[in-house]
């Protein structure tokens, strides 16, 4: 994951700058608890996946995205987190844990693949 910059000013923070790919939307609240991102060129894929993983945490009281227009390459994210933490933070260690399933996926997958290599499926036509 790509490191994110410090919060100095909320309602514009990039956490990748250089291509601004998660951006806090404005309508924050102070505490950050309570914050839209807006994660640009994803799509249900990773909104599914990444609101799953979220909504695991115990400090989460929402968590969910919506695409705003099939045309635009947009997910707003909103994220509403116990006063003990920030949206920001969760949404971290969401993408890390979603990181960490992945690589464990990968890695079963990986070791099940030689031995499944002469296993076919035979479909009835």
């Amino acid at each position: 994951m790509a490191a994110m910059t410090d919060v100095t000013d909320p309602s514009s923070v990039a956490m990748e700058s250089a291509t601004e790919k998660i951006i806090i939307l404005p309508g924050h609240s102070a505490d950050l608890t309570s914050v839209t991102f807006q994660i640009q060129k994803e799509d249900h894929t990773l909104g599914n996946s990444l609101r799953y993983v979220i909504m695991k945490n115990p400090e989460v009281e929402f968590c969910g995205y919506s695409i705003p227009h099939p045309s635009e390459a947009k997910m707003n994210f909103r994220i509403q987190t116990a006063p003990s933490t920030t949206a920001v933070d969760v949404l971290r260690k969401g993408l890390d844990d979603l990181i960490d399933l992945c690589d464990a996926v990968t890695e079963k997958f990986t070791e099940q693949l030689p031995r499944d290599t002469s296993t076919t499926m035979e479909v009835d036509g």
